[in-house]
């Protein structure tokens, strides 16, 4: 099959032939019909995460059909229309017990501690506890945004954050992530503020429910706004927020992120810090401000998501802009070193073959 391969972090990787892979006991394979291209790529790609091992191929949001079932899987056939959560979970450990697959002590995660979906066929540890069967009108384009960012957002704005009408909510990066938590938000009744530096994903969120669109100051720093930015001071003069989100992932954001709360306001970490934090404590205690984790969604919780999606209430398909093949994947990863391209770009690896 062909694939992405990253023979060194931080080089444009290649389209080479590697082999497919098959099923162990209790996985399955899936042929790839379309795969999300998303910064935890990118950080991957850097050297960021230290799960990697060279050669790999990235890529974690995807959405195929299944191609082989391995030994013991029961349940699911070759040829069911899948989708899968970017965080693999074992299903056994206490965690899993508990139906907290998301934080699973033991989970597997495609593009990062094994091969991923930038490939015409990718694997998917078991399958009993992370397979999600997608309704029968959704496109696989839309099914792969599911599995990282625009599921990731939905736990972390409904689930996590708790959002309820009539509160105001502050999105720090309008990447892919942040889109989704506007959309989400929006849905849910509340009064969305987007942030951004990109006047182009501002628009998106606009379409997308934000009330507000404000500009921030690029920073100095990777991925960052600039600490000169007013957007503390615009979101203070509505009022504070009840909730904001941090989506993309930096210092910078953080502290403006908690600076924008009211008092007893809940923060909602969900862009990675591969660099840490220096955190503000004292505004944390003084305030009584709440710092909330989110990572992933598991398998179990999708249906509340594809219900809602069903209805038309949520609309991830709106949320695509781009279509690629798997050929053009190594640039556009490459290219988010410079910037973010306002949407989400979908690879679909299936275009080589014709």
């Amino acid at each position: 099959m062909r694939a992405v391969v990253v023979e060194e972090y931080g080089v444009v990787p290649v389209v080479r032939d590697v082999p497919e892979p098959s099923p162990a006991a209790g996985a399955v394979a899936l042929r790839v019909e379309a795969t999300g291209l998303c910064r935890s790529d990118w950080h991957g790609w850097m050297g960021h995460d230290a799960d990697i091992v060279l050669p790999h191929v990235p890529g974690h949001e995807l959405a195929g059909t299944i191609a082989a079932v391995g030994a013991g899987v029961t349940g699911w056939e070759v040829g069911d229309r899948v989708t899968t959560p970017f965080i693999c979970a074992c299903g056994a450990c206490e965690q899993c017990l508990e139906d907290n697959q998301q934080v699973c002590v033991r989970q597997e995660q495609p593009g990062f501690t094994y091969w991923g979906s930038f490939a015409e066929y990718v694997a998917v540890p078991y399958a009993a506890v992370n397979l999600v069967r997608l309704p029968d009108d959704m496109d696989f384009a839309t099914a792969a945004g599911l599995g990282c960012r625009f599921a990731t957002s939905f736990r972390a704005v409904h689930q996590v954050g708790k959002v309820g009408a009539g509160e105001r909510v502050a999105v720090f990066g309008c990447g892919g992530v942040g889109l989704s938590a506007v959309m989400i938000a929006s849905a849910l009744g509340a009064e969305v503020i987007a942030i951004d530096t990109n006047p182009e994903a501002l628009k998106l969120a606009t379409q997308y429910g934000a009330s507000h669109a404000f500009e921030a100051t690029p920073s100095g720093a990777s991925h960052g706004f600039g600490a000169t930015s007013s957007v503390v001071e615009q979101v203070r003069a509505l009022g504070g927020a009840h909730v904001t989100v941090d989506a993309l992932g930096s210092n910078e954001l953080v502290q403006q992120a908690l600076s924008s709360l009211r008092p007893r306001g809940r923060h909602v970490q969900v862009g990675l810090l591969p660099s840490g934090v220096n955190l503000d404590v004292s505004r944390l205690i003084g305030q009584e401000l709440t710092w909330l984790g989110s990572h992933g969604m598991p398998a179990h919780a999708y249906p509340e998501m594809l219900t809602l999606v069903a209805s038309g209430n949520l609309n991830p398909a709106d949320l695509i802009t781009r279509t690629i093949p798997l050929t053009d994947a190594p640039a556009a990863l490459a290219a988010l070193s410079k910037s973010t391209p306002a949407g989400v770009t979908v690879i679909v690896p299936q275009e080589i073959c014709g």
